[in-house]
């Protein structure tokens, strides 16, 4: 059905320019095949959009709108050191939620983030994935995605 660049039209996104870094690293590294991402916010236009805990400040709902923003931000970062178009499988993603005392429904927000990647990639969008609660992300977000890819040599 076309690159990646038609399957993002196709739900109405394109990929954004790749997030500035907001400290000591770069956003993707490329090695062997593989791609392996910097850990994502859900930047948009340079701005994280929301904060907060998700199951107090931020509704589960939100938050999986969030995963897929940060999700968007690593396809992003793997377009800046390969052609998405030479990805042949989205191998492992980890999802990162700061989650309020109690709330226990990470893999529903890492939904988010692996539907975005099935748009964007297809069949080769699917992939193992970690979805883990965590007491504080960077800058106070409530999800962080990293993303690793395989792609043809």
């Amino acid at each position: 059905m076309g690159g990646v660049a038609e399957r993002l039209a196709a739900v109405g996104l394109t990929v954004p320019p790749v997030a500035a870094p907001v400290a000591s690293y770069v956003p993707a590294v490329a090695h062997g095949g593989f791609v392996f991402t910097s850990g994502q916010l859900p930047f948009v236009d340079g701005a994280l959009v929301a904060t907060g805990k998700v199951g107090a400040e931020v509704s589960p709902e939100e938050a999986a709108e969030l995963a897929r923003t940060a999700a968007l931000n690593a396809v992003a970062a793997v377009g800046s050191v390969v052609d998405l178009d030479t990805v042949v499988r989205v191998v492992k993603v980890g999802v990162f939620v700061a989650s309020a005392p109690g709330f226990t429904g990470q893999p529903a927000v890492a939904n988010g983030a692996s539907q975005l990647l099935a748009d964007a990639f297809g069949e080769a969008g699917v992939h193992a994935r970690s979805a883990v609660g965590v007491a504080e992300l960077p800058l106070g977000s409530p999800v962080e995605v990293e993303v690793q890819v395989a792609t043809r040599a």
